[in-house]
């Protein structure tokens, strides 16, 4: 087995190293001595050398920048991501303007709608579209506690809606226009032709038991006639339209596709006359003018027989 021959390296190593340990430990002393002599020294050294290494510190800057531009960029990237977040708060904060917008337009015009002074109204939102294949109908959020009473009608910002057809504590129900058991009398202006507002279950009811319809054309204003006690009068529901089949029907004034608030009517009563002194005549007084003479048979026999009578 062939023996290996000495070892150079190590104490080579240890030599160099040695010297580098004290050649720095001579530099760090000489860097501290506070002398003018060695202050001048050290600047000549720097001016010497420190320039012949800007190539060595060109990596350094590059890698510098790079990551003063990575920091900038994860700024950067830190502020988008809040610009996002801004961006969707403000966009829900719009879609909540604009539906507020649109509940006020509402509002505004309910209270435009020009009704009988003499009419109040409760305003009420529209909970749920309670309606069905078989039945139109929606629900309100105003009930008995708010004074409503079965049978009242109720309007849009429009036009006439439908009638309140079950009332609950805090909740009622309206059965709208398009219902086929509505059935409400209206007017055709400026005719002024009576007919019968009948829902059949589509957008477009149909005007029945119509009068004079030569005198009726499609686009004439249609308003509540208020006979038999059913609606108040002159409440507006539509315009008249001539169907495909050539049936009368009426184009809601309200919007169905967008009810979001009712006004509840609050109707009264007809008044009762009690005293009818004042405007009926008493009764029969017996006859008014001259006397109309008597029968001439019965005149004679009754002179006949007072003239007998006197004879005796």
């Amino acid at each position: 087995m062939a023996r290996k021959g000495y070892d150079f390296a190590t104490p080579v190593r240890r030599v160099l190293i040695a010297l580098l340990a004290l050649v720095l430990i001579a530099l760090f002393l000489f860097w501290r001595i506070d002398s003018p002599r060695a202050e001048r020294m050290r600047t000549q050294m720097i001016d010497r050398f420190v320039p012949g290494f800007e190539w060595a510190l060109v990596p350094v800057t590059q890698v510098s920048e790079m990551i003063s531009g990575f920091q900038s960029y994860a700024r950067l990237y830190e502020q988008n991501q809040e610009l996002r977040r801004e961006l969707q708060k403000m966009s829900a904060w719009k879609e909540a303007a604009v539906q507020l917008e649109q509940e006020n337009a509402k509002l505004l015009a309910q209270n435009n709608v020009r009704i009988d002074p003499a009419l109040t109204s409760v305003s009420g939102m529209v909970l749920t579209d309670s309606g069905t294949a078989f039945r139109q109908s929606v629900l309100l959020n105003v009930g008995q506690r708010d004074g409503i009473v079965d049978g009242w009608a109720t309007m849009d910002g429009l036009g006439l809606v439908g009638r309140i057809s079950g009332v609950g504590r805090q909740t009622s129900r309206v059965v709208l226009l398009t219902d086929p058991s509505s059935r409400v009398p209206v007017t055709i202006q400026p005719s002024g032709r009576r007919a019968l507002l009948t829902g059949d279950n589509t957008p477009l009811p149909v005007l029945d038991f119509l009068e004079g319809i030569e005198n009726v054309r499609p686009g004439d204003r249609v308003v509540t006639s208020g006979d038999g006690g059913v609606f108040p009068s002159a409440l507006l529901v539509g315009q008249v339209v001539q169907a495909s089949d050539g049936r009368l029907r009426l184009r809601m004034a309200a919007d169905y596709d967008r009810l979001e608030f009712l006004r509840v009517l609050r109707s009264h009563p007809a008044e009762l006359l009690e005293d009818a002194g004042a405007l009926i005549p008493p009764g029969d007084a017996g006859f008014i003018g001259p006397m109309m003479p008597e029968n001439p048979a019965a005149e004679d026999a009754t002179v006949g027989s007072i003239g007998a009578g006197s004879d005796g």
